[in-house]
């Protein structure tokens, strides 16, 4: 019988750290981040084909790519070339025989929330099981980051990678040598309440995460005033809110959220806008212990964390200028791939 396989990656919020896990400070320093995966996901699905021919779908965006001989490397020309580096670093040629590979994320690029690293993850994971080739966690987030990174030169950090492929709820290190992922044994008390008092908005509009992390790393590289102070305390910061969560110590999670958030904006003058210091305000006026954009900045997702009895009071005061609540939950599991019948 014929098969098809599929992948799913879960999207991530990241809660502290960010930046600290982009080169150099990450070699030269060493860098922690905190983040949690949620039930928004990238998905790939691969199916053979006749020929030597290969068909790449977006079915969110309606584009497709065609290339008449999978035996050769596929060029980049900027249309799909996260899937296409993917089949390249995988080496599907060999095989020869025809394929179609569709892909789609439950959040476009530049939401904030980790997509396009996801979406690599997913196909990495897709296309490992079709050739029967075994990856770990490691090897597809470590793949995933090479592609981006090396193959495409993307700039950007290394988290959305390891979240995708490890999912949960970790605390990861990063160093010039080594990727450490400690997910953490937190009480489902915990977890629960601190699922319950988190509020994730989509603030509107997106953006290119590379070009904000290119002027953070040239602040740090030039050895702007405050960034290396930031970075620095960022990471004390990350390690403080993971000591907080690990003690149920809740409330403290969103005091440190606030402390994160200044300390971020300080790395580079795009993360934040006028709009977003304004729904920031606002949120915190109605009752909001802390908050940040929960990618690179600019735009995207907003997350705040909200006492139970606050939580409904900021919902409606943001969604007033423009901002929707999205319901989530968090995601034990990362990537997952399986086949089915055509």
């Amino acid at each position: 019988m014929k098969h098809l396989v599929r992948a799913k990656a879960p999207l991530r919020i990241s809660f502290c750290g960010g930046g600290t896990d982009v080169s150099p400070y990450m070699e030269e320093r060493g860098g922690v981040v905190l983040s949690a995966t949620i039930d928004r996901y990238a998905y790939s699905t691969v199916r053979p084909k006749r020929g030597t021919g290969l068909t790449v779908r977006s079915l969110d965006y309606g584009i497709v790519v065609f290339h008449d001989d999978i035996r050769r490397p596929l060029p980049y020309d900027g249309n799909l070339d996260l899937a296409k580096a993917a089949i390249n670093r995988m080496n599907i040629r060999k095989g020869g025989s025809g394929l179609e590979l569709y892909i789609h994320a439950d959040a476009p690029p530049g939401s904030g929330l980790g997509s396009s690293s996801t979406l690599v993850v997913a196909l990495l994971s897709a296309l490992s099981l079709w050739k029967r080739v075994p990856m770990t966690n490691y090897e597809i987030a470590e793949m995933a980051f090479r592609i981006e990174r090396s193959d495409l030169g993307i700039h950007g950090g290394k988290q959305d990678q390891y979240s995708a492929a490890f999912g949960g709820l970790n605390f990861i290190e990063f160093t010039r040598d080594s990727t450490i992922v400690n997910p953490l044994r937190l009480t489902q008390e915990t977890l629960n309440e601190l699922e319950y008092n988190l509020l994730l908005c989509n603030i509107g509009g997106t953006r290119l995460s590379g070009g904000i992390i290119e002027k953070q790393v040239k602040n740090y590289v030039d050895g702007k005033a405050g960034v290396l102070s930031a970075m620095d305390e960022l990471k004390q910061i990350t390690i403080a809110m993971k000591n907080s969560l690990l003690r149920g110590r809740v409330h403290d999670f969103g005091a440190y959220l606030h402390q994160a958030w200044e300390n971020k904006k300080r790395m580079a003058n795009a993360i934040s806008s006028p709009r977003i210091d304004e729904i920031y305000e606002l949120a915190r006026k109605k009752g909001a212990l802390g908050g940040k954009i929960t990618g690179a900045g600019g735009g995207g997702h907003m997350l705040f964390y909200c006492p139970f009895d606050k939580k409904h009071r900021v919902r409606d005061a943001v969604e007033k200028h423009g901002v929707v609540s999205i319901p989530f939950h968090f995601e034990p599991f990362g990537c997952q791939s399986w086949e089915a019948s055509l």
